[in-house]
């Protein structure tokens, strides 16, 4: 066989072998049900054989969410406080009040985290605990902080390190993570949290992430996976958001470079000479439609919702404000992108395409009635999530026989 035959039967068994996969994945079947939200009745999409609950609508700018584990569920705010929900998760309570924007918390041996602005800090607690003395709460390891994408995202990693995600000021920051630049611009991407004879240093992990808001682990693979919000200012098709495989010192291209859904591009808005060259910007494994700004992330362990997505990853999509026909905010409300959750579905350890799992939260009109932003497996193996507008609330998706 001649090398240019080769190369043929090469292809076609490779795109035979991705169909194959692609098929295996069992497609999702939807029914429509009605949900009471704020006194109306509203109408989500959900894969049948589930329900959809409002457990509460008594949170303030709930974003990230994370369960203990003695099963109480714990949700960081914009609004400065710290929740804490019990089961059923129907009553919260106010575990602390801090400023500096709250955004996520995680768990290690005797103490729980907090990511804020300006830093991780760090607080004794013993499960059930139901108040923090606001000066307990000590800085652990200081962040850089500023304006735009002040969310920071904390998460302990399998290897027992703490890992946290925090994006660029704006679309094209000159900001980076890694040499030569200031602490205060080492910005955009995943750090990890070296501590050595009682001091504590952030290392850069990741680059390149524009607002890598949500990351998990596979539980089969224990590969780190983030999203990704792609920039405002090449309109309302381009460029798609991220989700991606995160790697140690891996560098995913933003501001410098852009993936265009087929290749990567050089952006013109940075004219600083990008710190690595194109050839080292790992691409996505999947991507959303571009302005969907993904946010939290999480996987389906084993046991969970049900066998179809097991080893899937869910992910929050916020919805932009970006209108069409070129991205700006005064456009008709009906054209932006609308939020949903969705699942990125694995095959074998590989992200093979993205299927809806919960839509129909924005009216006809642009009206949004929900927004996802954080979202977690509970101990009872359902989904859940918080919106942080319109509905500021806690929802749950359960299966039932």
């Amino acid at each position: 066989m001649n090398s240019l035959a080769h190369k043929a039967a090469l292809l076609f068994l490779c795109g035979l072998v991705t169909a194959v996969a692609q098929a295996s994945v069992e497609k999702l079947a939807y029914q429509e049900q009605v949900i009471t939200v704020g006194g109306e009745r509203r109408v989500a999409l959900l894969p049948q054989g589930y329900r959809l609950e409002l457990l509460t609508g008594a949170l303030e700018g709930p974003r990230l969410l994370t369960f203990s584990g003695n099963g109480d569920l714990f949700i960081g705010s914009r609004s400065g406080k710290v929740y804490r929900l019990p089961p059923p998760y129907t009553m919260p309570q106010v575990l602390v009040t801090l400023g500096d924007y709250p955004h996520s918390v995680a768990f290690r041996t005797n103490e729980i985290l907090i990511a804020r602005t300006d830093g991780v800090y760090r607080v004794p607690y013993r499960p059930g605990q139901e108040k923090l003395a606001p000066d307990a709460v000590k800085l652990l390891a200081a962040l850089p902080g500023g304006g735009g994408h002040s969310s920071r995202s904390v998460g302990v990693g399998p290897d027992g390190r703490v890992y946290v995600s925090l994006g660029i000021g704006s679309n094209c920051s000159d900001q980076y993570l890694g040499d030569p630049y200031p602490f205060n611009d080492r910005r955009g991407g995943i750090m990890v949290l070296r501590e050595d004879g009682g001091k504590a240093r952030w290392e850069a992990y990741a680059s390149g992430l524009r607002n890598a808001v949500g990351f998990a682990w596979h539980p089969a693979s224990g590969v780190l996976y983030a999203s990704n919000n792609g920039p405002d200012h090449w309109g309302y098709e381009q460029p798609p958001e991220y989700f991606s495989r995160i790697d140690a010192g891996s560098f995913h291209g933003m501001p410098w470079f852009q993936y265009d859904g087929q290749r990567m591009q050089r952006d013109d808005c940075i004219v600083r000479d990008p710190p690595r060259p194109m050839q080292d910007v790992v691409a996505p494994v999947a991507t959303f439609l571009s302005r969907s700004a993904p946010m939290g992330v999480t996987f389906v362990p084993k046991g969970a919702l049900d066998k179809r997505l097991e080893f899937d990853a869910i992910v929050a999509l916020h919805g932009s404000w970006g209108t069409q026909p070129g991205g700006g905010f005064f456009g008709d409300a009906a054209t932006r992108r609308p939020p949903k959750i969705v699942a990125v579905r694995f095959q074998e350890g590989r992200a093979q395409r993205v299927d809806d799992l919960v839509t129909g939260f924005q009216l006809q009109d642009g009206e949004r009635w929900a927004r996802p932003v954080g979202v977690a497996i509970g101990p009872d193996g359902a989904l859940y999530f918080t919106s942080d507008s319109d509905t500021h609330g806690l929802f749950r998706l359960k299966k039932y026989p």
